[in-house]
């Protein structure tokens, strides 16, 4: 049996709702987790691309990295829940463009591979493609994204969000998620189409917030927006989460994620300053919550 390990930090969102935070591994950390205690796992994992971390060498030898890989893909499996989901992010880089699916393949032993989501952080649409609906004066550039200089490569403006499920038949709440019918006039003809929204379908266009200063406002080299951790468990549906694990906390923007959608949450960090930084932010958004401004703290 494994060792209990408490957390660096616990905050509260509500009477029901836990943050908990951990400083360590997080192979280690989700040991300590009971088994099937997990609804839903949203991570990005350090794709061993060379990036400059605090703490974490982000170079290992690709079998190790590999291998490595697989044995939290194991731990995941464990507390995830049988009707659970993994939501696991994993981006690239351009001379290396087997990255994402060389993790995905490691933890393909472990779960099954139930969706691929493409979270687009930037697009083009002319206007003549968007139709006359949209009222667009010109084409319409908008989102984020690292410029290329190459004349091999093109700009990276997608990672993959790959659906991990224990057997492959989570039900999803997709029209949490829905999006309203460009042209209503032929829902009749579609079963399940008579609340004028579809499934939002498998790319989420979710682009960063501008920032104005990376070391301020981004100081970790590679993370996502709270959208997409929002995005993915209002898909694998809110109420029936009972906990949110990130094992890769980052700046926590999971965690944020779920003190907005007021769900239990643990997330784990191997560095203490991101981890500090991760609940600093995760505090900021509970402050922010219309119930926490109509209910202060007691002192």
């Amino acid at each position: 049996m494994s060792r209990q390990i408490r957390p660096y930090k616990t905050l509260r969102a509500s009477n029901r709702t836990r943050l908990d935070f951990y400083l360590g591994d997080c192979v280690e950390v989700l040991a300590s987790l009971r088994a099937d205690a997990a609804s839903v796992v949203v991570t990005s994992p350090p794709y061993n691309l060379g990036v400059q971390y605090r703490t974490y060498h982000d170079g290992r030898p690709q079998e190790e990295y590999l291998a490595w890989t697989g044995e939290w893909a194991a731990a995941v499996a464990r507390v995830l829940e049988p009707q659970g989901s993994l939501f696991l992010n994993v981006g690239a880089k351009p001379t290396d463009p087997w990255t994402a699916l060389d993790v995905a393949q490691a933890v393909r032993p472990h779960l099954r591979l139930q969706n691929i989501i493409h979270w687009i952080k930037s697009i083009a649409i002319e206007k003549e493609a968007a139709g006359a609906r949209a009222h667009l004066a010109d084409d319409l550039a908008v989102g984020h994204y690292k410029p290329i200089n190459s004349t091999r490569f093109l700009h990276d403006c997608h990672e993959f969000v790959f659906h991990f499920t224990p057997g492959g038949h989570t039900t999803l709440d997709r029209q949490a998620l829905g999006v309203k019918y460009q042209d209503p006039s032929n829902i009749a003809r579609w079963q399940g189409a008579g609340s004028g929204r579809r499934c939002r379908g498998n790319t989420w266009f979710i682009p960063y917030e501008t920032i104005q200063s990376r070391d301020r406002d981004r100081p970790h080299p590679a993370t996502f927006p709270p959208r997409l951790p929002e995005y993915c468990v209002k898909l694998h549906g809110r109420e029936r989460t009972r906990l949110v694990v990130d094992p890769f906390l980052g700046l926590g923007s999971t965690a944020v994620a779920a003190a907005r959608l007021g769900v239990s949450f643990a997330g784990i960090e191997l560095d203490e300053h991101y981890l500090q930084e991760a609940i600093a932010r995760t505090e900021a958004a509970i402050a922010a919550r219309p119930t926490a401004r109509r209910r202060p703290a007691r002192a």
